[in-house]
């Protein structure tokens, strides 16, 4: 038996980290496969007619020890890889897609949990155990459980095709990213651009054994050069570049890729009896059907379009005035709003960074857990870590009990991946009558702290931390019985409302004089400046709601109609951005054939998420403000209807439990100065 399969004989039974070898691993997965298939064959070979408890909640907990070595495995993967690990996730991978697949097409397994599904009037069940028993039933419905064989392999060859189609889709959108250069020898052309952006040009250029500096579309190189580089000519020159990412006339054009893929997923959509993609993906979301995301978009849309168009006067005003610029263009907007934005509120990252020290800012997010839901967290140092830099805590409630274990992993280094995430490396679940607590990981990565400074956080990486942190407290809080409906396995476009509504303490005085004070005076941050960071926080809201917008309408109209007869893809496109259009079409770009979200990663007719959640968390915590931010009745209404919750019911039914109503949009819209 490997170490990974075993119960750990740790602390709270934390993840041994230092006594797995990387050998370890292969053999556990392929044990902790054998024993779920096992699992699985006992709830299918059961004699006894099939019952809520000997299938719907047997098959719950079913799984659960490869459910803990993928969590480690994977987790690790993504925060302390190397290569021979890369190497095991490639092999790994096919044998749990195809142990997933044979899962969903076992039809005696089906057979059993449907004729449950079939009863579910006259069964006495909970809220909880209903949902869990429409969540099984759909899983496999969904992937075609309920189609005749002939359906069934129809519908495999479009999956295939499916993530064929999306593969090669990002594979062209790198090589386009990747084919583009600009070189630059003549020193003039980088008036304007910060220090680092342009030693990272010069760094790559001497990789390329070149004098001079070279820009790329990499965000960390387009972005700076887009908004501070004075030469418009070389602006515009970046930015055709960028949005003409697989829609030039070469072998990694996107066009009959993107058709192909809206055609394919309509198809599949039919075929499993929804009438477009929309129908079918919105019956999991919050949203319910791409009726009710339209009618949310363009009710958002025709609030903050006049502000958009007001904000967009005013920049082209700003331009014309400084620069004598007649016709404000896409490759223009970054580069006025960063100018205009320094005349208004002049403040920048570096005089607010000595005010955020690492340490006090992840100590004021603890500190305002506390207030709000009566949690302790104490550093521990006997519980294993997989890096030294890791830090370890165990959360306790005012009772002493625990709560969680806590892992918080914050710089960079070889084998961690960009971006900062929440996970988890053990799930809460309630089984034989104890409430197994778990084990919730923030990752992310943050300037490390030299001989002279400690780290300290632009405050972008504050709301950052404070991000990740509300995904914590989801996982840390959670209270379900069964493990595949605890912490943040809910739907899509609600899963951001625990994150997002974190962040609006960062802007709150109270909240702030906790935790963000001058890291050599200890003086608390001047009010002067949380009045500037909230004013442009808000600076030119209406112009990013609109682009926003734009690309969730672009999403739904591929995706909410059938796009047979649709043949030429910057025609359909031009049409569907005609209300959100304010700087002149560019004809060489397009932006479906870049547009990665849909085509590549999950968001197809989820893009309009983003806006949702935002509207959830400004009215969650507009309710915190009329009754003081740290108000104990409505933070324990919050954390016994939404964060201890999982997806245990309905979040709408959640929401209003909370809320009293359903949340509206006047308060984002408030918040962002548009009304």
């Amino acid at each position: 038996m490997s170490i990974l399969t075993q119960h750990f004989n740790t602390k709270h039974n934390t993840a041994p980290f230092s006594q797995i070898n990387i050998e370890d691993y292969f053999p556990a997965f392929q044990e902790g496969i054998a024993l779920a298939k096992a699992e699985i064959d006992a709830i299918v070979n059961n004699p006894e007619a099939p019952t809520f408890e000997n299938t719907i909640e047997t098959m719950d907990y079913a799984g659960a020890t490869l459910d803990r070595i993928s969590s480690i495995f994977f987790n690790l993967n993504s925060a302390e890889t190397n290569e021979e690990m890369q190497k095991i996730a490639q092999e790994i991978s096919p044998l749990l897609s195809e142990f997933s697949n044979d899962i969903t097409l076992n039809p005696e397994l089906f057979a059993r949990i449907k004729s449950v599904y079939e009863q579910k009037e006259s069964l006495t069940l909970t809220p909880e155990q209903s949902t869990l028993l429409d969540k099984k039933y759909k899983s496999f419905s969904r992937n075609g459980a309920n189609l005749v064989e002939d359906q069934k392999n129809q519908l495999r060859e479009i999956d295939k095709e499916l993530a064929k189609l999306s593969l090669q889709f990002g594979e062209n959108v790198l090589a386009e990213t990747n084919a583009f250069q600009m070189y630059l020898t003549d020193e003039k052309d980088l008036a304007g651009l910060p220090e680092g952006t342009i030693e990272a040009a010069r760094t790559l250029a001497k990789a390329q054994e070149k004098e001079g500096w070279i820009f790329t579309l990499d965000h960390p190189s387009y972005i700076p050069f887009m908004t501070y580089a004075d030469n418009r000519e070389l602006r515009k020159k970046m930015a055709i570049a960028f949005g003409a990412k697989g829609f030039q006339q070469n072998e990694f054009n996107n066009e009959a890729i993107v058709l192909k893929i809206v055609k394919l997923r309509q198809q599949r959509a039919n075929l499993l009896g929804y009438q477009t993609h929309a129908h079918f993906v919105l019956e999991e979301r919050m949203a319910e059907s791409p009726e009710k995301v339209m009618a949310f978009e363009n009710d958002l849309l025709t609030k903050a379009k006049p502000a958009a168009v007001k904000e967009f006067e005013q920049l082209s005003a700003f331009a014309k005035e400084l620069d004598g610029i007649e016709q404000l263009e896409k490759w223009d907007g970054a580069y006025y709003s960063e100018k205009l934005k320094q005349q208004l509120f002049n403040l920048d990252d570096e005089k607010l960074k000595p005010y955020f020290q690492l340490e006090k800012v992840l100590n004021g997010a603890f500190t305002i857990a506390g207030k709000l839901y009566g949690l302790t967290f104490t550093e521990v140092f006997d519980i294993d870590k997989y890096h030294e830099e890791v830090m370890t805590y165990e959360v306790s409630d005012e009772n002493n009990n625990l709560v969680a274990i806590f892992y918080a992993d914050f710089f960079p280094r070889k084998g961690k991946r960009n971006g900062a995430w929440m996970t988890s490396f053990k799930s809460q679940y309630v089984k034989d009558g104890v409430n197994e607590r778990p084990h919730i990981s923030n990752v992310c990565n943050f300037t490390k702290p030299t001989e002279t400074k400690p780290s300290l956080l632009t405050f972008n990486e504050v709301t950052t931390l404070f991000h990740e942190f509300g995904h914590g407290l989801h996982g840390m809080l959670a209270d379900t019985i069964y493990p595949s409906l605890s912490g943040t396995s809910v739907y899509w476009d609600f899963v951001e409302l625990p994150s997002q509504v974190m962040e609006n303490w960062c802007y709150e005085p109270e909240a702030l004089a906790l935790f963000a004070t001058h890291y050599q005076t200890g003086e608390v941050i001047p009010q002067e400046y949380v009045e500037k960071i909230k004013e442009s926080a808000s600076f030119q809201e209406g112009l990013a709601t609109l682009r926003q917008l734009s690309f969730g309408l672009l999403d739904m109209a591929w995706h909410g109609q059938d796009p047979t007869a649709i043949s030429d893809l910057k025609a359909f496109e031009t049409e569907q951005f005609k209300n959100t259009q304010l700087y002149p079409d560019v004809a060489e770009n397009a932006m479906s054939t870049a547009f990665s979200h849909i085509f590549q990663g999950g968001y197809s007719s989820g893009y309009y998420s983003y806006k949702w959640a935002e509207v959830l968390d400004a009215d969650a915590f507009e309710y915190f403000k009329e009754n003081g931010i740290f108000n104990k009745e409505i933070a324990t209404k919050f954390k016994d209807n939404v964060l201890s919750k999982g997806g245990t019911e309905h979040p709408m039914t959640l929401y209003k439990r909370f809320r009293g109503q359903e949340p509206k949009p006047d308060a984002l819209l408030r918040r962002a100065g548009l009304i």
